[in-house]
């Protein structure tokens, strides 16, 4: 019985670190390389009929150029509602509004910008490595308190552990693949 319960905890174990990877990735996409990607746009919301939603619902988002985005909203009188939410935004990018849809330029950042932004995805990393470690230490103490045999609960704690390096080691690389995106011109 006591095998079962430690299988389901490094069962949950992995979604839980699988979820922290994933929020680490999201939040990757919410910093700007000079690169246009519509992720840019998730954590913008608009007051549409009553409804808070998100402007990727009530828009088509197209990347132009590489460093442009165009949203072309399915209903025009939103549009000022849309350039109204990027302004206030924490983007930094001024919406060029051509009464159809709305262009976002993103300049290319600068050397010492790059490598602000470099730090701050090792930042991100770092909260992203500690939370594996703290789901790490919670099933840790989990496992412990099932009162397994001294062999098989050695075991189980191995099997957290490379759980725990898989997932660490998996934000290493998200990471390098971020940082090589800013540091690309």
């Amino acid at each position: 019985m006591n095998r079962e319960q430690a299988d389901l905890i490094l069962i949950e174990l992995e979604e839980l670190m699988e979820k922290a990877v994933k929020a680490l990735v999201r939040d990757f996409a919410q910093i700007r390389t000079g690169r246009a990607n519509p992720a840019l746009l998730d954590h913008i919301t608009i007051n549409y009929y009553g409804v808070d939603s998100p402007v990727k619902q009530i828009s088509s988002i197209a990347v132009v150029e590489g460093n442009q985005l165009y949203i072309k909203p399915y209903d025009k009188s939103a549009l000022k509602q849309i350039e109204t939410a990027i302004y206030a935004s924490d983007l930094g990018l001024n919406p060029l509004n051509d009464g159809v849809g709305i262009r976002l330029v993103l300049p290319q950042p600068t050397e010492e910008r790059r490598k602000q932004l470099i730090r701050e995805v090792e930042k991100l990393a770092e909260n992203g490595k500690v939370s594996i470690r703290n789901i790490r230490r919670d099933g840790n103490d989990q496992m412990k308190k099932l009162e397994l045999s001294e062999d098989d609960e050695k075991g189980y704690l191995e099997d957290v552990q490379k759980l725990t390096d898989t997932y660490v080691k998996n934000i290493d690389e998200e990471t390098k693949i971020k940082a090589d995106e800013l540091l690309t011109i």
